[in-house]
């Protein structure tokens, strides 16, 4: 029978009813600090760790639970050699720890937190009697969520907590459960303090690597039917994103819904006017800017409206009721905004299957590794972990920094005998913003501000043209045309000259450059360098 527990939470959610749920049973609760005095407030009773330990709390509470009286107590197996062992060192048993950590993902979040106070929320006995309970799991047992205290009152009221030998496989798959979490939640708390240390330091890429995250939901199923899956959110995360979006109506998000919001609000928040994005199969089909949110979204849907259809929508300002209207005119899998007006809501949710989710101010998730004006070489920021990608391939993790470096206008060059414009160079760096988030071998064409053409995920770059030319139609004559990387081979703008585009942007560095700016010469094109290749595998 259990009949002495441990608490010491920093998460003090549940922590009364479950101590007189205790309590009820007969069980002995000692506590520490902050916990045993939120406790007797409650009338629960409970016995200071000191008067366990026959040791004041020191140092300013670093050390109260490092003491053989409660790692002995929390480690010992219930045999006979070690019961004995400790009935001669008046040592009582505990059989139930529940502990959760200082909060330290919490505290490193908050601006202008100095080191010092980041050094006082590094738990350290919290870890070990964590870990020493997870460890002896057969005989104790250890609750670090607290939303497994009612699970917890449930099973004891049920068996009592029967011995290991004696237990049921259900009882044993719990314990199991509770100590595979609490071994999660210590890994992912020296995760965080590992991450912060080396970003402090500057290390974008350590030696050894942690990565923690935490359950959003289960899926009902990953790209296809026969594959399981579930989304995780990146615990050091913060902003808006796809991970921190409030999901406010419609059914839920499959995994597919989940690639393809995130590349369609990552693609619109790059942009500073009104921008929506309509995305299918993870590339964009569908883009404009305008000065106002509608016209936004008619221009994007009229790039292509037989993609569009059960396409995901993201806009990188709040949805209001007219741009509202028109979305509720077709089919959508899913709209992802920075927030919806209460008109836009109304209208929006007559669709019960239509997944809104709102992500709030755009702004508030640094999304450019490069700032303004500065090539990567020199910026020397350091590059926090969450501004990483990372990707799986089999047996192993490919990580990079995030593809956010922004186009400086003063850093690109005119490499043809025609000149552009403001305008006209404000379109090449319209289209050359889509084609970053476009399936290599990208091309995209825009007109006006307004994606009209996309060749994605080719094998050689004149068939990305072509398709992308093709999809364009009749719209293509004075269009513009960005790659993604450079041109090999003239045949790509001459493809191009046929079809009536009047400017190409692309990042040079090819050896056959000059035969391409030659093409662009002899046909009156202008052709900008950007030195920034953006292939996207």
């Amino acid at each position: 029978m259990l009949k002495r527990a441990l608490i010491s939470v920093s998460n003090k959610e549940g922590l009364v009813e479950f101590g007189r749920g205790l309590v009820a049973m007969g069980i002995e609760i000692i506590s520490t600090g902050g916990t045993a005095k939120t406790l007797q407030k409650a009338a629960v009773p409970v016995t200071y760790i000191s008067e366990v330990t026959g040791f004041p709390e020191i140092l300013d509470g670093r050390v109260k639970t490092l003491h053989p009286n409660v790692h002995a107590g929390i480690l010992a197996l219930r045999s006979e050699a070690h019961l004995n062992q400790l009935k001669e060192l008046k040592i009582t048993p505990i059989d139930l720890v529940v502990v959760n950590l200082y909060p330290f993902r919490e505290t490193i979040a908050k601006p202008g937190t100095t080191l010092a106070v980041v050094l006082e929320n590094i738990d350290i006995g919290g870890p070990a009697m964590v870990r020493a309970a997870a460890k002896n799991y057969q005989n104790v047992l250890v609750v670090v969520n607290p939303n497994r205290y009612p699970e917890v009152l449930t099973e004891l009221n049920r068996t009592g907590d029967t011995p290991f030998h004696g237990m049921s496989p259900s009882i044993h798959k719990l314990r199991l459960a509770l100590a595979g979490e609490a071994f999660a939640h210590v890994a992912a708390y020296d995760s965080a303090v590992a991450n912060y240390f080396t970003e402090t330091a500057g290390e974008i890429f350590p030696a050894e690597l942690s990565v923690t995250a935490q359950r959003v939901q289960t899926l009902r199923y990953g790209e296809n039917p026969h594959q399981q899956a579930a989304f995780y959110r990146q615990t050091t995360v913060s902003g808006a994103c796809i991970a921190n979006a409030q999901q406010l109506h419609g059914k839920e998000l499959s995994y597919n819904n989940i690639l393809d919001a995130n590349a369609a609000l990552e693609l619109g928040r790059e942009f500073t006017e009104p921008t929506v994005v309509i995305v299918k199969h993870n590339n964009p089909c569908g883009c404009a800017s305008a000065g106002e949110l509608k016209v936004a979204y008619q221009k994007a849907l009229d790039g292509d409206p037989v993609s569009a259809f059960g396409g995901i929508v993201a806009c990188n300002r709040p949805v209001d009721a007219a741009t509202a209207q028109k979305m509720n005119a077709i089919f959508l899998e899913a709209i992802v905004a920075p927030d919806f007006d209460e008109q836009a809501l109304n209208i929006l949710t007559q669709k019960s299957n239509l997944r809104l989710l709102k992500t709030g101010d755009l702004s508030l998730q640094t999304n450019n590794l490069v700032e303004k004006g500065h090539t990567a070489q020199e910026n020397t920021r350091n590059v926090p972990f969450n501004l990483v990608e990372v990707r799986s391939v089999n047996g192993g993790l490919l990580i990079q920094e995030n593809n956010r470096q922004l186009l400086n206008p003063k850093e690109l060059w005119t490499v043809t005998e025609k000149q552009l414009n403001k305008q006209a160079l404000e379109e090449l760096i319209f289209a050359c913003t889509v084609v970053k988030h476009v399936k290599s071998n990208a091309i995209v064409v825009t007109k006006n501000k307004q994606l009209i053409g996309v060749g994605a995920g080719q094998m050689n770059r004149v068939d990305s043209v072509e398709l992308a030319l093709k999809q364009a139609g009749e719209k293509v004559a004075g269009a513009v045309l960005a790659s993604d990387a450079f041109f090999p081979f003239r045949d790509n703008v001459d493809v191009a000259v046929k079809a009536g585009i009047k400017a190409i942007i692309q990042p040079g560095g090819s050896v056959r450059d000059e035969e391409s700016i030659a093409a662009c010469n002899e046909n009156g094109l202008a052709m900008v360098f950007t030195g920034i290749r953006h292939f996207k595998h």
